[in-house]
């Protein structure tokens, strides 16, 4: 068994998300075809390397995702120490929101019953893209409008609302799709890079001067939340969030609560 063997095995065995296992293999081949040494001779050195020629085309979160992969083959897979590598610091920035409006607008342009019951369950759950194509029929209790994730990042379930509209638009999408093995498609998940397609074409059609992705309605999910009053930490546990600073950047990007607070200079 090589060694790109042994981690991909390494990580199924400890849980790891198929993303993670391919994002995990794609780098740490990448870097032993450009080390071009056999294991036992890999040094820190040769990961500094590695990852110094990834600084001139390669955004920060990139290379801290190469860093992480390469870390774990050094440490599980080749019991090897990597503590002198330093690894860059994660960009932070602000994710765009769309309005409700934005968020009517996309629904209303989308071209086929699918593809708008796809983009509002995005918007009417949270959830991750990776989670919606994962979503099965009896995933769904259409009775109480709420839904199960079943093995979310981190290998965790959870629960997720689902406004009433939305739940019996649903039901009637199922009726006539009633031999569907998952909710949105027959035998197999939808890939996630297809609702990638449909969204990014929607974005161009209507116009929307933002970023617009799968992500950007779980982002407008939890922020509408807040400006509605919705606890914080009730939205943490929606979003699946384990520490409640990932869910507080929704309180740095509500547009509805800085409108609220009263200007200084409108007193003077």
């Amino acid at each position: 068994m090589s060694d790109l063997q042994k981690l991909q095995t390494e990580l199924k065995l400890r849980g790891f998300s198929p993303l993670t296992v391919r994002n995990y293999s794609f780098f740490v081949d990448k870097f032993l075809k450009h080390a071009d040494k056999s294991s036992p001779e890999l040094t820190e050195a040769d990961v500094k390397n590695y990852l110094s020629t990834l600084f001139e085309d390669k955004s920060k979160n990139t290379i801290m995702l190469a860093a992480a992969s390469i870390k774990f083959f050094f440490q599980e897979i080749l019991k090897k120490d990597m503590s002198n590598v330093k690894i860059p610091k994660k960009d932070k920035y602000l994710p765009d929101v769309l309005t409700k409006d934005e968020v009517r607008l996309l629904i209303e342009n989308a071209e086929t019953k699918k593809s708008k019951l796809i983009i509002s369950v995005l918007y009417s759950s949270g959830l991750r893209v990776s989670e919606v194509v994962g979503l099965r029929p009896e995933d769904i209790d259409f009775n109480e409008n709420v839904g199960k994730v079943r093995k979310g990042k981190g290998n965790k379930d959870r629960t997720f609302t689902i406004s009433i509209k939305l739940s019996k638009q649903i039901q009637d999408y199922l009726k006539k799709h009633d031999e569907n093995k998952y909710l949105f498609s027959k035998d197999k998940p939808l890939t996630t890079r297809n609702i990638q397609k449909i969204i990014k074409n929607l974005k161009e059609k209507t116009g929307i001067n933002k970023r617009v992705t799968p992500h950007t309605l779980r982002h407008s999910f939890a922020t509408h939340l807040l400006e509605s009053g919705t606890d914080i930490r009730m939205i943490q546990t929606l979003l699946g969030h384990s520490s409640l600073n990932t869910t507080q950047i929704y309180t740095h990007i509500s547009t509805e609560q800085i409108k609220k607070v009263k200007n200084p200079f409108d007193g003077l």
